[in-house]
């Protein structure tokens, strides 16, 4: 993985100290860019460190609740509602029409409380309304995505 500033290398080695002692060997660091991975459940949830201008960065806690679902105005309108209650975070649509779940807090000012507080937050309704989510709209879970197969075979395990 490429780091864009000392800054930003210097928070995710703190965030990635915490993210062990706070979950065990559970977060997987991710391969291409300074994060790592974290499942909950039927949630994943991906913690990002990104530069923030010259002198800071950011933590970006955030995940893909549902994927493969018609976006209907009831199903936005419902996002809208319940963004209204969030005390951490917020419910968006990416790029590829995909509803993901995201929260940032600044990265030099974290402490593993707040860290702790917000990948939490993500991790725990992630895993709440993905199921909600697919049960009454449709689509795909991140647990739906995964697709492990056997040395021998092509057919997936269970």
């Amino acid at each position: 993985m490429q780091f864009q500033s000392s800054i930003q290398e210097a928070c995710y080695d703190r965030i990635a100290q915490w993210m062990h002692e706070l979950f065990g060997k559970f977060p997987c660091a991710r391969p291409d860019v300074p994060g790592l991975g974290i499942f909950k459940g039927s949630a994943l949830v991906e913690v990002l460190v990104f530069p923030w201008g010259d002198d800071e960065a950011v933590i970006h806690t955030r995940s893909r609740v549902v994927q493969d679902v018609e976006l209907t105005s009831e199903l936005m309108r419902f996002l809208l509602e319940e963004n209204a209650k969030m005390l951490f975070g917020a419910f968006g649509i990416d790029s590829n029409g995909n509803i993901v779940f995201e929260h940032t807090i600044v990265g030099s000012t974290c402490d593993r409380k707040e860290l702790e507080a917000s990948v939490n937050a993500v991790l725990e309704v992630s895993d709440e309304y993905d199921d909600l989510i697919c049960n009454k709209w449709g689509g795909q879970r991140a647990l739906d995505r995964l697709q492990v197969y056997s040395p021998n075979s092509e057919a997936p395990v269970s």
